[in-house]
């Protein structure tokens, strides 16, 4: 009696998988944990970072544009303007390039071991929310003492925080996805990164832009994320109508970079 075997080509749908993501939710704990301590590790001041790169750039920033440049801050303390979009914008760098660099990082266990090769981006966004955590301090400080106090706008933190993040994660798993292939994508992200901190309302109100280059300028989502952070933190200026445009870009990308990296993930162990 013969026995014959079929092989069928593997599925076109796509999945995220997120029962199998739960089930490996320690391993997803060890990758962030991990990328924790080797931010930091054999540095002197060690977490002490975290808050002293965006209380550094605040002040260069500061003397540069608010004292020299004169740059408008929509009459907000220009230190403060500036430390508050500071904050979610190290955020969302850092977690880009974590992200970015996900899968070549990891490129010893992929080839060797099974396990659903999302955790590894999800694990890249959730790190920097350390650095996040210390750094909101001097936020606090800085604001008690320019007597700003958050009003109701601070029950939408969580909202402009997850849409940071969101942002870094959508765009992050296009860049690793090419970048297993193409390593060239990770020495061009950082210079992308800082083009980009210019294109957004960093060191400059948004509402500075001329109108008729107002719907460009929030296809930046990262133009809503900043804006959103100082209207529910500092409780100035308003959300744009335009900010939907911010919405509806980060949710293209990030579907479509789900799709992609699905897609690909399977070459990852032949390529990385």
């Amino acid at each position: 009696m013969t026995t014959k075997i079929i092989i069928e080509p593997p599925s076109r749908n796509i999945s995220l998988d997120l029962d199998e993501i739960w089930r490996y939710r320690a391993l997803l704990y060890f990758f962030t944990l991990r990328n924790i301590r080797s931010r930091y590790r054999q540095s002197v001041l060690g977490i002490g970072w975290a808050v002293l790169q965006p209380f550094l750039t605040m002040v260069i920033f500061t003397i540069v544009f608010g004292i020299v440049a004169k740059f408008p801050s929509d009459d907000i303390p220009y230190p403060l303007f500036t430390y508050s979009a500071l904050l979610p914008w190290t955020l969302f760098a850092t977690s880009l390039t974590n992200v970015t660099q996900a899968t070549v990082q990891h490129a010893n266990l992929i080839t060797k071991i099974y396990f659903p090769r999302l955790i590894i981006p999800i694990s890249g966004i959730l790190a920097p929310l350390a650095d996040f955590f210390f750094a909101s301090f001097i936020l606090g400080g800085m604001m008690v003492w320019y007597g700003y106090f958050p009003s109701w706008h601070i029950i939408f933190f969580p909202v402009f925080l997850i849409f940071t993040l969101i942002t870094a994660f959508g765009f992050g798993l296009w860049f690793t996805t090419i970048n297993t292939r193409f390593r060239d994508v990770g020495y061009v992200v950082p210079f992308f990164i800082q083009l980009w901190m210019y294109a957004s309302p960093v060191v400059y109100p948004a509402s500075r832009i001329p109108e008729h280059y107002q719907f460009i300028y929030w296809c930046n989502p990262m133009s809503g994320a900043i804006e959103g952070f100082r209207w529910c933190l500092l409780g100035e200026g308003s959300l744009d109508l335009y900010m939907g445009m911010s919405v509806i870009i980060v949710v293209l990308v990030l579907l479509t970079g789900l799709y992609f990296f699905k897609r690909m993930e399977h070459m990852f162990a032949d390529v990385v």
